[in-house]
């Protein structure tokens, strides 16, 4: 029974150490095209979350996008969907997702359908535009994985003396996420949880030897 655990175990540790690699390359591969498109962005170089800032994409409190936020999107979606829906890393990929956030002024519910209403316009966008750059099976695999969210006012972005910075709170996060990485999670917790254990554990049998 031992040797099963043991062999499960490290099964499941190959196709985590896998999963971790694959999304290192992902970010990578991300980050090399956009400096060899010289196009400037803020990618997240841990999770490869894209984010960009919706007062350039959005006037205030407005859902359709500003010209340059249309020229934005133009040069940063192509890039972003062309690595993650090439053949290497598709058969990782789960979701692309494009999440919407507001800042912490008004309504819960007027920021949530307002964020909801911005991501999908980005959304749109972008089906609008991925006939420029990916091909028939890529377009069809694109609609497969987009998920799009509106997150009204939650994870507002804090400055440096933890209060909300509203023009960084209002963004669209572009982000991926691959098959496995639920998995991740999930381990990352059982491993956590039994650690625990052991050490509480370990800590009973210390105090009941000092006696």
């Amino acid at each position: 029974d031992l040797d099963e655990k043991t062999s499960l175990l490290a099964t499941q540790q190959k196709k985590i150490d896998n999963i971790i690699g694959v999304k290192a390359d992902v970010i990578e591969a991300l980050q090399k095209e956009f400096s060899k498109n010289n196009v400037s962005v803020d990618i997240d170089a841990q999770t490869g979350a894209l984010t960009l800032n919706a007062n350039v994409l959005f006037d205030y409190d407005k859902s359709e996008l500003t010209d340059e936020g249309k020229q934005e999107l133009a040069d940063i979606l192509p890039i972003y969907c062309k690595v993650l829906l090439q053949d290497d890393y598709m058969k990782y990929l789960a979701e692309i997702i494009i999440d919407g956030y507001t800042d912490t002024d008004g309504d819960y519910s007027y920021n949530l359908q307002l964020s909801q209403q911005r991501s999908l316009a980005v959304a749109q966008y972008l089906l609008d535009i991925q006939g420029n750059f990916l091909d028939s099976t890529q377009s069809a695999n694109l609609q497969n994985y987009l998920t799009v969210n509106g997150h009204s006012m939650a994870n507002p972005v804090l400055d440096a003396d933890g209060n909300v910075d509203k023009d960084a709170s209002r963004r669209e996060e572009i982000k991926f996420r691959l098959k496995d990485e639920e998995m991740i999670d999930e381990l990352n917790q059982i491993m956590s949880s039994s650690t625990d254990t052991a050490s509480a554990e370990a800590s009973s049998s210390d105090s009941t030897s000092a006696n």
